[in-house]
């Protein structure tokens, strides 16, 4: 797992098509996970890049409380799509450079060389965890939603609109049961639940594919949110 290299315009392609069905690195709220990559990053994605870009503001505005969100921050190498490897860390060390003066050779060795060795090993016992870590199985996070969807007024077809919203599909989301619930003056709104991935379906993601069906809806809101 990884992101190839975050401080180069490929690394940070990878990132986008990561977000384009997503709003966080895990789960459905921001995370140390999250901070990770951020701080990976050495500068703000490009305009095109929209949904690596639409994230890193999103998380910047977290940075005077980035601590206290929830998780553990992990090596970057455990984080992003299968069957990619993370380069960030590895380009960021430097090593000793070999253009230095005559005069600043250590005939008897230098502690520098040691602590690039040391960690040179130990990059490499972190991509061999990774690489063991990503083969185990992992248990999928999953939630239970139930949506209230509101209807402009009590003359919209509340068929039609229950098929709009059903027709939204994406992986890892499974639509439930639904009904229609009066909220006053003849009006009724559609409850509808369904099960989501935590990974790739937040309810941010559900309210804009939702909304864009103008016509129809007002508005959505979360009546219910469990974890599975």
């Amino acid at each position: 797992m990884g992101f190839g290299d975050l401080k180069s315009a490929s690394g940070l392609k990878v990132l986008n098509d990561f977000l384009s069905d997503r709003s966080y690195i895990e789960g459905y709220v921001p995370s140390q996970a999250d901070v990770a990559v951020f701080e990976a990053i050495s500068s703000p994605p490009s305009a095109d890049l929209h949904h690596a870009l639409r994230w890193y503001n999103h998380i910047k505005s977290y940075q005077d409380q980035k601590n206290s969100l929830p998780g553990v921050k992990k090596p970057l190498g455990q984080y992003g799509p299968a069957g990619v490897a993370d380069t960030t860390s590895s380009s960021a060390p430097a090593a000793a450079s070999k253009d230095d003066d005559d005069d600043d050779i250590d005939l008897f060795g230098s502690d520098d060389e040691e602590d690039a060795e040391a960690s040179r090993l130990k990059e490499e016992r972190l991509a061999e965890y990774a690489a063991k870590k990503a083969k185990k199985p992992t248990l999928i996070a999953k939630s239970s939603i139930l949506l209230d969807v509101k209807p402009w007024d009590d003359e919209t077809d509340m068929a039609t609109l229950e098929e709009c919203v059903r027709s939204i599909q994406m992986d890892g989301l499974v639509w439930g049961q639904s009904k229609l619930v009066p909220v006053g003056y003849g009006i009724k709104k559609l409850q509808i639940g369904c099960v989501v991935e935590d990974d790739k379906v937040g309810t941010d993601i559900l309210e804009e594919h939702i909304t864009a069906f103008e016509d129809y809806v007002q508005s959505m809101d979360v009546a219910a949110f469990n974890k599975i």
